[in-house]
């Protein structure tokens, strides 16, 4: 009798269904809903479903007396309903439905088996679905009604199925120019200072950006936004420094100046000037950093943008300009010096001459090659990428001084910017370098010829003691192909890095809230859509520390801000700091001077061998790491105000721990100091 109970309610057919549900079932073609959203630029290509991480649903637990389907009609058949599924999977025309609506044979597969999980190990399912069930059980349904149950599961399951069109127009990123209004409300003129280097062009754009009235000076590195910040000052200039981890005034009562050097990445693109220099163009292709220029370029708020770099980026800039409605003026520059490249290698590290410079592309490299100077009875300065800023320019200074005895240099291609070296002849140890591919891959490969001029063009600076520089290789073998690459044409810069905001991500956040931060940031890039003047920067990095503090319960805003934190992922001892600061900030504990002292065992005693070198460095990321978010956390009390309430008088003289070290035999360090 319970069978023939609310008969209404039996309208097996589809139709019936698809009323019941609102139109559940939908036979327009996901494509075309998502070509439709772009604006009619068809080709869109398909989503990669493979990064759709399904939300777990769990079966309804509970008494039997609360089954309201089964109080009319009656208990479920299991095994009965679980032939009935399989027999809705295998049907051909289900599976032509759900691809319509979105499903490809892989989630329609993930949803199907979630979709049996439910039903089979809930106690009670709702009483429409119930009765559906009962009605295909006993012969007086059709297993293709289930679709609307289906679909409505796998939506569930696959939130983003349902909000697809938004999905696509907030990962759209063909009119990065519009990002910037307050760019756009002006009309900027941009001036390109092209030439190699040491041919004077940033010195020309920065004389422009000392006369101006307002200007903010964007370089690569904080070695080069603290020499600008230097310079500027000492022209009596007011200037201030903005890094990731630091903030310098230029006066006293810490009131903002009308200059500012800083870092590309803090770079304001709300605060308008008269002049901004944006140094190292050819960088906005860097598969990282690119970026950061990218965002500078178009987003600076400044009456003249200079732009400072390889001729190859002249035309790239060009274009973007186009974008923008803004003309480019170019000036070329020639080399103040000339440059020679020798006829023989050096061979042996005997014939060694003061001013030379050996480029080593590891580290291990740059070991081996010191110990065998010193061996000699000659002493060597050494600057690599790892090494503070502090002690590289201790390293330059002892190294350009000419009453100091260390005239021979060991460093790698971190020369190639931000240091001014008094070098007569470059010697390239090797020509091979171990890079990164865009597949996050390690490979070894030949250095660029971008590379090989960058880095060659350090020999013979312009005002220096030598008044010409000479390049040449450690082994014969390697000078014909050094030759070859330094004759070759800078291959043109052909896109701009991009990189999603923390606005958009939280844009997807909200439509998909159940979604790590790492497989938003993987659907993000996998709908994103980019014409041919942009590329998608690399996300392996952010992604790392995205899964690595997933665990850690933090909204989702301070969670973007430390998975940008800047550290190597290879240092382990850096990246177990991160995650203890992230638990900290999560528990709302403070994090304090001496916490700090007590985690990275400070201070040190001065290294004897390699291992305790490295992990001095890590220490001193550690101290950048903490300063970096001191600076860019948004709960800034938790990082300043409490560690100053906690510790006031050392929070006063707290600063990057700067060292300098002579890497002699015993690799030992000289002197430690805290500045």
């Amino acid at each position: 009798m319970r069978r023939c109970a609310w008969p209404l309610l039996r309208l097996s057919a589809r139709a019936g269904l698809a009323l019941r549900h609102g139109g559940a079932v939908r036979l327009r073609p996901a494509a075309a809903s998502s070509s439709s959203s772009s604006g009619g630029g068809g080709g869109l290509r398909a989503p990669d479903t493979s990064l759709f991480v399904p939300v777990p649903l769990k079966p309804v637990e509970g008494a039997a007396e609360e089954d309201v389907g089964a109080e009319l009609t009656r208990p479920l058949d299991k095994g009965e309903v679980l032939k009935n599924l399989n027999k809705f999977y295998k049907r051909k025309e289900i599976q032509r439905l759900g691809t319509e609506n979105g499903l490809d044979a892989r989630l329609f597969h993930q949803a199907f088996i979630s979709f049996r999980k439910y039903i089979m190990e809930s106690s009670s399912v709702s009483a429409d679905l119930h009765i559906i069930l009962n009605d295909i059980c006993c012969g007086a349904g059709h297993v293709d009604d289930l679709f609307p149950f289906f679909l409505r599961h796998a939506k569930q399951i696959f939130p983003m199925l349902d909000c697809m069109d938004d999905l696509r127009k907030i990962s759209d990123l063909r009119l990065p120019p519009n990002w910037y209004p307050e760019a756009r409300a002006i009309q900027r003129k941009i001036i390109f200072h092209a030439g190699p280097t040491n041919s004077g062009k940033t010195y020309h754009a920065i004389q422009r950006f000392l006369s101006a009235k307002s200007g903010i000076y964007c370089g690569p590195l904080k070695l080069l936004a603290h020499e600008i910040f230097q310079k500027s000052n000492a022209a009596n200039v007011p200037c201030d420094l903005v890094t990731g981890e630091e903030r310098v005034y230029a006066t006293e009562d810490a009131r903002q100046a009308s200059h500012i050097a800083c870092t590309i990445e803090m770079c304001s693109t709300n605060t308008p000037y008269e002049v901004a220099v944006i140094d190292e163009i050819q960088m906005i292709r860097d598969p990282a950093r690119g970026w950061a220029w990218t965002r500078a370029l178009l987003g600076l708020c400044a009456e003249e943008i200079h732009v400072c770099g390889e001729g190859a980026a002249i035309d790239l800039v060009t274009e973007l300009m186009y974008t923008t409605g803004e003309e480019v003026e170019v000036r070329n520059y020639k080399r103040l010096t000339p440059l020679t490249v020798l006829d023989y290698a050096l061979e042996s590290l005997d014939n060694l001459q003061p001013g030379d410079c050996i480029v080593c592309f590891s580290k291990n490299d740059i070991y081996s090659v010191s110990r065998q100077i010193e061996a000699r009875g000659l002493e060597c300065a050494v600057i690599y990428g790892s090494l503070p800023p502090g002690t590289k320019l201790e390293q330059a200074k002892k190294f350009n001084d000419p009453n100091d005895p260390c005239k021979i240099l060991v460093a790698t291609d971190a020369i190639g910017m931000g240091l001014n070296l008094c070098i007569k002849r470059i010697i390239f140890n090797s020509i091979v370098k171990p890079t990164v591919n865009e597949k996050g891959e390690k490979e070894i490969d030949s250095i660029t010829t971008s590379q090989a001029l960058q880095i060659a063009g350090r020999a013979g600076r312009f005002g220096s003691s030598f008044k010409q520089g000479e390049v040449t290789t450690m082994h014969r073998d390697d000078l014909l192909q050094l030759k070859e690459i330094l004759s070759e044409a800078v291959p043109p810069v052909k896109a701009a890095g991009l990189h999603p905001t923390p606005e958009q991500i939280e844009m997807f956040a909200y439509h998909l809230p159940d979604a790590t931060l790492s497989n938003l940031i993987d659907i993000f890039v996998s709908l994103s859509q980019v014409d041919g003047l942009y590329f998608v920067c690399n996300i392996d990095d952010f992604k790392f520390l995205a899964d690595m503090i997933q665990h850690i319960p933090l909204n989702l805003r301070s969670r973007y801000v430390f998975c940008t934190a800047p550290l190597n992922r290879k240092e382990p001892f850096v990246c177990t700091t991160l995650l203890k600061f992230a638990r900290q900030f999560s528990r709302n504990e403070p994090l304090t001077f001496d916490w700090l002292c007590r985690h990275t065992k400070w201070p040190l005693a001065p290294p004897k061998n390699i291992k305790e070198l490295v992990h001095l460095e890590a220490v001193h990321d550690v101290f950048d790491l903490y300063l970096w978010l001191r600076y860019i956390c948004l709960r800034v009390t938790f990082f300043l105000l409490i560690f100053m309430m906690y510790s006031p008088r050392k929070a006063a003289s707290f600063q990057p721990v700067c060292m300098w070290c002579n890497v002699g035999s015993s690799m030992a360090f000289e002197g430690l100091e805290k500045c």
